[in-house]
């Protein structure tokens, strides 16, 4: 008898282990756990990490960013401020004894703070009333360089005066209206705290940098004639001292941008556009190398047909390494300061970002994982060593979605690439019902790092889908461009091929099909639904209909007149491109409709007029604007309400089930 009840004691007490130790499903409300980090910078004696760790402040509904450091060997971390009002863009002095930062604590504007890293108080250096974008320390560690914005009208009045404007584009998602307020640079002496004004003029300087010498800056600014009209900049250099003479370094009608200044001060590495056209939403930065003494660029990745990113230098000067992104990975890729063939330093099923140089071969960055979310690794002979742990937590009770990619083959022959997220309960062999989640851009794409909408909406039970469509970057520029003044076309078309094949390899129930997206996700979810009644559930974030309709009205002028021309020269491919409108006597689809309210990039109306649509015809439908909001909802309370209506949308139109209160396991 006593040996039957150890054994019924042994049985509950493994069932009670396995219990607790089993993982849970993601919920809406992990969005208050989920902590960023951003902004990793190597000291300058390559044995430290500086970088900011953003965390939510449930309590103020808003995100709180404070800096932090790590040795390079992952033992140890401390972070280095804590005020509620938040610190970013840490910088180490050159000596490395000093971290500077910005924030507006005890100030309404941002300002530069700087502390001994030793430890101590921080002392507020700057004392500016325009906006400060960016700054950089010079290689003496005597001045700052900083970026700074015109201020606004401070005057106070009972009444707000009105908007003046005169601008070709005169809106900006953020910024509003867009006012004659220029970005310009300036010189910060340290020990006097004198400020001197380095540029001015009728357009904006933005990323300057140091020469190694000190003697120089150079920094990005188009200044043709009308910098509205068009996207082209140039790299410039100046002589450090205050109104000294810019000189034009590159000339490409297209973007030349991030210079980057060889460690003997001969070279400049920098990203110039692949097109030289006024408006290049299709393109890919090629990485691009010139004289900083002027002369014919050398176009170091151009037979590449990947864009580049993130170009840092070798610390020899032998060779630049950079971020490549492809096919659904982003890899860190090596080219030899002379040319020749790229090479993949570190690659895999992984998303790197942030990079910088250490020493030759070792590198710091920031990777993603499908199931991990971003932290900072040491990149040493091809392989990533994590060396921050902030998600370990967050993760380690949670049973995270499966990731795969897939190649789909649509009507037309096109090879498409795709990741299928599949639940971490999925019963083998089951039908599911998926969920098409479109990524937005339409230049951009869907990578294997970690992705938290298709991971909670796996975690609702649903098959969710990435679909690279014709449009997203990744797969060359030819695929990129195959779109241009031809939206929702190909993509749907690409859209309907992920389906069939996963109807066909019986992963996708076809009878509870969803699809969803924001921006152009939101924008292609529109067309896709106005095409046929395949998708049973539909949930389309910031997305327009009638294209006609925004010409002047967002932020896109640039786009509209080069991509489709003036409206009153070319109707027919305005209303063309507005089918989900003009044909929405088709759309059978409920349709979940989201938006923020002071979104000047894909404004409130398209949303506000396929709800209407759909309302005024009785198919389910529903419209939530969130207040305050811009393009991206930064609010985590409207976060996690955008993920829980998600699902709940979902639930009751492709499953049956009835959604509990909205919000209920929000607060």
């Amino acid at each position: 008898m006593k040996l039957f009840l150890t054994f019924l004691l042994a049985i509950a007490f493994s069932a009670t282990l396995a219990q607790s130790t089993a993982k849970r499903s993601l919920r809406p409300s992990d969005i208050y756990r989920l902590k960023t980090i951003s902004d990793p910078r190597v000291s300058p004696d390559g044995k430290w990490v500086s970088y900011t760790l953003s965390s939510v402040d449930s309590a103020k509904d808003k995100r709180n960013s404070d800096v932090w450091m790590t040795s390079l060997d992952g033992q140890t971390s401390l972070q280095v401020t804590f005020s509620p009002e938040g610190e970013s863009s840490a910088r180490w002095s050159p000596d490395g004894k000093y971290l500077s930062f910005t924030s507006s604590r005890d100030d309404k504007h941002s300002q530069v703070w700087v502390m001994d890293r030793r430890g101590g108080e921080a002392r507020k250096l700057t004392k500016l009333t325009g906006g400060l974008n960016d700054y950089a320390w010079s290689p003496d560690g005597l001045q700052l360089v900083l970026v700074i914005q015109d201020p606004p009208d401070t005057s106070k009045t009972k009444t707000p005066k009105p908007y003046v404007i005169d601008r070709y584009q005169f809106k900006q998602d953020v910024e509003g209206y867009l006012m004659n307020r220029r970005t310009h640079l300036y010189l910060f002496d340290i020990n006097s705290g004198k400020l001197d004004t380095l540029t001015r003029g009728n357009y904006n300087e933005s990323s300057p940098a140091w020469s190694p010498d000190g003697k120089s800056i150079a920094f990005v600014s188009n200044r043709s004639a009308e910098p509205d009209r068009n996207e082209n900049s140039d790299i410039w250099i100046m002589d450090a001292r205050p109104l000294a003479p810019a000189r034009q370094l590159t000339t490409w009608t297209g973007s030349d941008t991030q210079p980057r200044w060889s460690p003997d001060g001969k070279s400049i590495a920098y990203l110039q556009s692949t097109s030289p056209e006024k408006y290049m939403m299709y393109d890919q930065a090629i990485l691009a190398m010139i004289p900083s003494a002027g002369g014919t660029p050398r176009l170091l990745t151009q037979s590449l047909d990947r864009p580049v990113s993130q170009v840092t230098w070798e610390k020899d000067g032998s060779a630049l390494a950079f971020l490549v992104s492809d096919d659904r990975q982003r890899y860190i890729g090596r080219i030899s300061a002379g040319g020749g063939t790229v090479t993949k330093v570190a690659a895999g099923e992984r998303v790197y970002a942030s990079l910088e140089t250490v020493a030759a071969g070792t590198y710091v960055a920031m990777m993603s994982e499908p199931q991990w979310p971003g932290e900072i690794c040491v990149v040493e002979k091809g392989a990533p060593r994590r060396i921050t742990r902030h998600h370990d937590e967050f993760i380690k009770d949670i049973a995270f979605a499966k990731v795969e990619g897939f190649t789909s083959k649509s009507k037309d022959g096109t090879l498409v690439s795709n990741l299928l997220f599949r639940p971490a309960n999925a019963e083998a062999g089951k039908k599911l019902p998926t969920v098409f989640y479109i990524h937005g851009g339409p230049v951009g794409q869907d990578e294997f790092g970690f992705d938290l909408t298709r991971q909670m909406l796996a975690a609702g039970g649903y098959a969710v889908v990435g679909v690279n469509y014709r449009g997203s970057d990744g797969r060359g520029l030819e695929f990129c461009k195959a779109i241009y003044a031809d939206w929702g076309n190909k993509e749907v078309i690409d859209i309907h091929g992920a389906v069939d094949h996963l109807v066909n390899q019986g992963i996708a129930d076809p009878e509870r099909l969803g699809i969803g997206g924001w921006s152009y996700g939101g924008i292609l979810t529109n067309y896709s639904i106005a095409t046929d009644t395949r998708f049973k559930a539909a949930a389309s974030g910031a997305g327009s209909a009638l294209q006609l309709s925004l010409y002047g009205h967002d932020q896109y002028v640039n786009q509209y007149e080069n991509e489709l021309g003036v409206p009153w020269k070319n109707v027919d491919r305005y209303l063309k491109l507005s089918y989900p409108l003009l044909k929405a006597d088709r759309i059978k689809t409920p349709t979940l409709f989201l938006v923020g309210e002071k979104d000047f990039n894909v404004p409130v109306l398209g949303s506000e007029q396929m709800y209407q649509a759909l309302r005024s015809q009785n198919v389910p439908t529903g419209l939530i604007i969130y207040p305050n909001q811009y393009h991206g909802i930064t609010t985590p309370s409207y976060q996690a309400d955008r993920l829980q209506r998600y699902l709940e949308w979902y639930d009751k139109h492709l499953r049956g089930i009835t959604p509990v209160k909205i919000n209920k396991e929000l607060r």
